[in-house]
Formats: structure tokens, sequence, C-alpha cells
């Protein structure tokens, strides 16, 4: 089952050192290790919150996520994107982009480190509203109920959330866009186009959230009704076509899904900078770390990881929460990646502790032959 699951990431490993000691040497070779490390990190909760989506899709969609998702995961956002802002912020080509994260890598990283404004406000909006779209969500089961159980009531708000998203995205630009770092240590006023791009973000989730979350409810409905369907063959010896909008809910899930990594990758991608200025060895250990985050996320799907912990899926949504107030925070202030993950990873482990003090309860609840339980939440159970 791990081999199976994680044969490409360790393939993709072997192959990623390799090519870094021919690049640069032993010293290439550290570097990728240290951004493979980076990028695991950074992201273990986006291999979380994936899961709880990829769960609803088959196969075949499981599959297209590890080797299409791979390749945009990979080349699209380690190893274009970056050219990309450079080229959008500094005016320039793609192949001038190119050629000056080639020969001039330091300028690189200034024209980089410049546009990070804009993208911390895109990134931090997005992952904003997975959280609030989450935590105004009622559920029944809540981990931290003091929390979640007032805001669920306060959900019952229609676009409760957005409205929030909105005033942290006016908060941000009146605060710390006012002062944006800039390379150097200089800062500048970069308020129009931190509300620019944090509208942008909220914007991208707004559609691609409700076009997968429109299909799915579709899919639900679809799948209901071919259950009804089928249960009446049964009796008549009819057969049925399948569902045809089956695809179209996995395409929009898978299309969230890559949208969603986008988001998680933009800390990595600029924390990366921190560590080298070489665009190739960048892409070889986030490109490493990526594959690990994507296998590492279908077997929390086949193992059903998130269904026995269940508080894994609630310490995935602070962490993203904590993100996304953290990369607003960047726009001005430096924060070092390493208080990054160690936020996300700390949260996780501690929804997991959790679950597993949830679990330990009710078992022993079930020996003793208990009666009704009730989650009480931070892993409780009366």
């Amino acid at each position: 089952m791990l081999l199976k699951t994680f044969g490409w990431s360790f393939a993709v490993t072997a192959l990623g050192l390799v090519a870094a000691v021919f690049y640069g040497g032993w010293q290439a070779l550290g570097v990728v290790a240290i951004l493979t490390v980076l990028e695991i990190s950074l992201s273990f909760d986006n291999a979380v919150i994936n899961a709880g989506i990829l769960k609803k899709m088959n196969a075949f969609w499981q599959k297209i996520f590890l080797t299409i998702g791979v390749l945009i995961a990979v080349f699209g956002m380690r190893l274009v994107f970056p050219v990309v802002i450079v080229a959008i912020s500094a005016k320039l080509g793609p192949i001038e982009a190119i050629d000056l994260s080639f020969n001039d890598p330091d300028r690189y990283q200034q024209l980089v480190t410049d546009a990070h404004p804009s993208i911390a406000a895109f990134g931090g909006m997005f992952l904003l509203m997975i959280f609030l779209d989450f935590i105004f969500e009622d559920r029944d089961i809540q981990w931290l109920r003091w929390i979640e159980r007032p805001l669920s009531k306060l959900g019952k708000v229609d676009m409760l959330s957005v409205c929030v998203a909105l005033i942290v995205l006016l908060v941000a630009a009146l605060t710390v866009a006012t002062h944006a770092h800039q390379h150097g240590g200089a800062h500048a006023d970069k308020t129009s186009t931190v509300l620019l791009a944090g509208v942008a973000g909220l914007i991208t989730y707004l559609v691609v959230g409700g076009l997968s979350g429109f299909f799915e409810n579709k899919l639900e409905e679809e799948e209901e009704r071919e259950h009804e369907a089928e249960e009446e063959a049964k009796k008549s010896g009819k057969n049925l076509a399948p569902v045809v909008l089956a695809g179209k809910a996995a395409f929009f899930m898978f299309l969230y899904l890559e949208v969603l990594d986008a988001s998680f990758s933009f800390d990595g991608v600029i924390g990366a900078f921190a560590i080298t200025n070489e665009i190739v060895l960048m892409a070889l250990g986030l490109g490493i770390g990526a594959m690990y985050v994507r296998s590492l996320t279908v077997y929390l799907v086949r193992q059903g990881t998130l269904d026995d912990y269940v508080y894994l899926e609630h310490g995935a949504h602070y962490a993203i929460g904590a993100l996304s107030v953290i990369l607003l925070v960047t726009i001005q202030y430096e924060i070092n990646e390493i208080i990054t993950g160690l936020v996300g990873v700390v949260l996780i482990a501690w929804s997991f502790w959790s679950s597993v003090r949830r679990n330990k309860k009710l078992a022993a609840i079930g020996e003793e032959g208990g009666s009704t339980l009730v989650d009480a939440g931070d892993g409780g159970v009366r």
C-alpha cells in the first residue's frame, strides 16, 4: 500500500536529487533536500484538506490528480508561476523573465519580493474564505466547541463569510499594505494593489468553489435518483446508463483542488527565495515536495484516516486560517518560514491527539456497554 501510493514520489525524489547533483554538485543536493522538507512542512495541511475533497472523487479522478495535477503543481506553480509574477510585475515578456531567472537571479528575487503584496493578498483571501466557510458551518462533530458552536450559529446569516473576509481585506489594506515590505528593506504604499489582488482572490474562490459545490450537490442528487432507479431496475431486470453528470462534478472539484493547491503554494514559493535564487533548484525541491503532498493526500483517502481521526480536518482548516493571516501580515513584516510551517504542524498534531483521545473514550464506553454518546469536542465524549 505504501509503495503503491508513494512509489512515484520516491522515484521523483531519486531523479530530482540526481539532477541536482549534476546541476550544482553536493551543495545543490542539500538545497533541494531543504526545499523539499520546507514544501512538505508548509503544505501538510493542504494534504488533509485535499483528502477531504478527493475522497468524494472516483479512482479515475484520483489518478488524474496524481498525474495531470502533479504537472500543474510542479511545472505550473513551482516553475512557471514565479516567472509569470516577475513578468507581470516588471512588465517583461515571459522569455525575458526566464532569461532573468537564469542570468540575474538577484534581480529576479528582487522582482518577486516586490510582487509579494499582491501574491499574499490573493492567496490570503482565498485561504481565508476556505476557513470562514468551514468555521461558520453547523457540523455534527465539533472540535473546539467553545469556538465552533457560537460561530456556527452566526453562520446562519447569509454571506457572513464574505462580509468578514472583506472587512479583513479592508483592515489589511489600511494597515500592513501602507508600508508593504519591498526588496532591500524598503517599504512602499501598496494599498490599491492589495485591495485589487484581495478582491480577485475572493472572486476566484466564489467562482471556482461555487461551481464545484453546485456540481457536487447535483451529483449527490443524481446518485440518490440512480440508487432509487437501481432498486426499481432490479425488480424489472432493466439496465441503467451511467450518470453523465459525475464527469462535470469531478472536473470542477478537480479545478477547485488545483486553485486550492495554488493558494497553498504561494508561501512555499516565496519562502524558497530565502534559501536559493536558482530557479532550477527551486523547481526541483518544491516539485519533489509537491509530489509527496499529493501522495499523502491519496494515502489519507485510501486509508480512511479522516474518518478514523475526525478532528484532523478541523485542525487543517484552523491551520489554513492561521496561514491566511500570516500571508496578510507578511505584506509588511517578514515571518520566518519555520514559524509558518510549525503553526500548521502544531494545529494538526493537536487535532490528531484530540481524535485519538476521542477514539479511546468511545472504545472504553463501548466496552462498558454505554449509552447514547455525544461528541463534546476537543477529544471529549459525554
